[in-house]
């Protein structure tokens, strides 16, 4: 079995810890769409205090993530 990185992202405030709560489903819906347009699958995704964590079986897909990620860190600067 492949092994995949995880993505952690602070998207919530804290007392968001449900997959069902309302805002949790709509971004688990935007990466299932995603996804679709990698031809890939989302392989993991959960919540815990408002952080998502969740991983592609697309190594492309991860680091166009992470690099998104890391150019909005320097846009903010």
């Amino acid at each position: 079995m492949e092994s995949h990185s995880l993505i952690e992202i602070d998207m919530f405030p804290e007392e968001v810890n449900s997959l069902e709560h309302p805002e949790v489903v709509n971004f688990r819906d935007v990466l299932e769409e995603v996804a679709l347009e990698y031809h890939c699958r989302l392989t993991y995704f959960e919540i815990q205090n408002g952080t998502v964590i969740f991983s592609f079986d697309s190594d492309k897909l991860m680091a166009d993530i992470l690099k998104i990620l890391q150019n909005d860190g320097k846009n903010q600067s």
